[in-house]
């Protein structure tokens, strides 16, 4: 578990944004909507990376679970949890896959200094990430939480 003790995700600036906007109106658990199986499966923080054009770590939060299934069932059970502010926007986001993901996590943290991407690779010793996200070790996050504050 260790490897996997954490998970970087891949994010629009626009719903970054928007989960962000939800969390100081008082929302404490939100869901990121993906069509068909999404990951992470286990970690125990998400950290999300704000893509192009601000390719930076800009926050992170507490991983609950990822939930796989048909996406009316889990609109109806997790909806509300999500950016997506109705069903019609909802059910054309994921253009009518039949297995959808939510990524449920809760209290969302700002970074103070966000991590930029050129940080990152030099943390990580590679030189490009993955675009599908990837998992971190423990060591790793509580350098990025450190470098964060």
């Amino acid at each position: 578990m260790d490897d996997n003790y954490a998970f970087v995700m891949m994010i629009r600036d626009k719903w970054w944004r928007e989960f962000h906007r939800l969390h100081r109106k008082g929302k404490q658990v939100q869901s990121y909507v993906q069509g068909g199986w999404g990951v992470p499966k286990n970690a125990s923080t998400l950290f999300f990376y704000v893509t192009k054009p601000v390719s930076e770590i800009a926050g992170y939060a507490e991983f609950i679970e990822r939930k796989v299934g048909e996406a009316e069932k889990l609109w109806e059970e997790h909806g509300h949890e999500s950016v997506l502010s109705s069903a019609e926007q909802y059910f054309d986001f994921v253009k009518g896959k039949k297995k959808v993901s939510f990524i449920r996590f809760k209290n969302l943290q700002d970074a103070v200094k966000p991590v930029p991407l050129n940080n990152l690779l030099m943390l990580l010793g590679v030189k490009r990430i993955s675009r599908k996200g990837f998992y971190i070790n423990k060591k790793t996050t509580e350098t990025l939480k450190a470098l964060m504050e």
